[in-house]
């Protein structure tokens, strides 16, 4: 028999917020900040376990929840999409927090990073406000939403990137969301702070999990978060 790899270790703590299901994940000693992480469309929470328990090893808690529409959370997508982040940030208390966010997530987490006073952020091949609502009118989102509540989102355009360090991923090859995407963002991240990393090849989800690209952004959170 070989040795068996230990069970990963499960949240710290669970709950609801405003109809919302919530993990938390805590470094061994006081954090050095919080981070916030939002799936994208179709997904949930526990996809990203592996990327918060990362986290806590760079000394910073992390947070995962289920977006409406998906997983645990109450009700179809509306119009508290960004209004969501900011309530789920508000357990992390008084600590200074970052977001990191894949394809719809990436647009959310760019979309609230002001309203939720993220001190950094990582936006991993983003969709745009455009093909979202799209999707959503569609029905092909792979979620429940609510097309009219979500279009008085979507319809103020594109989120203006904050003026916080920002990390931008995304893939060349990304068959979901054109990397044209991030090569027009870049230019408008003005903190001199803020990378985009292009990454030849892959695919829309070959950088959400890839162990290289996560400790990147860890590092890039672990650096930029803490005030």
């Amino acid at each position: 028999m070989g040795n068996k790899r230990p069970a990963p270790a499960p949240p710290a703590e669970t709950g609801r917020e405003q109809g919302l299901e919530w993990a938390r994940f805590n470094p061994p000693d006081s954090p050095l900040g919080g981070v916030l992480i939002l799936h994208g469309a179709g997904s949930r929470k526990e996809n990203h376990y592996d990327v918060a328990r990362q986290m806590t090893g760079a000394g910073l808690s992390a947070i995962c929840f289920d977006q409406r529409g998906h997983g645990a959370s109450d009700g179809p997508m509306d119009e508290r999409l960004l209004d969501d982040v900011v309530s789920v940030a508000g357990l992390f208390g008084q600590l200074p927090i970052g977001l990191r966010g894949s394809s719809m997530g990436g647009f959310v987490a760019l979309g609230a990073a002001r309203a939720a006073n993220a001190t950094a952020v990582v936006a991993i091949c983003p969709t745009t406000a455009a093909q979202f609502g799209e999707g959503v009118r569609a029905g092909r989102m792979g979620f429940e939403a609510d097309p009219v509540a979500i279009a008085s989102v979507l319809d103020r355009g594109e989120p203006e990137p904050p003026d916080v360090p920002v990390l931008l991923l995304h893939a060349d090859g990304d068959e979901i969301v054109p990397v044209s995407r991030s090569r027009e963002l870049a230019p408008l991240l003005t903190n001199s702070a803020s990378r985009y990393i292009e990454v030849p090849g892959g695919h829309h989800r070959s950088l959400q999990h890839d162990p290289d690209f996560v400790s990147l952004s860890v590092k890039f959170l672990a650096k930029h978060i803490p005030t």
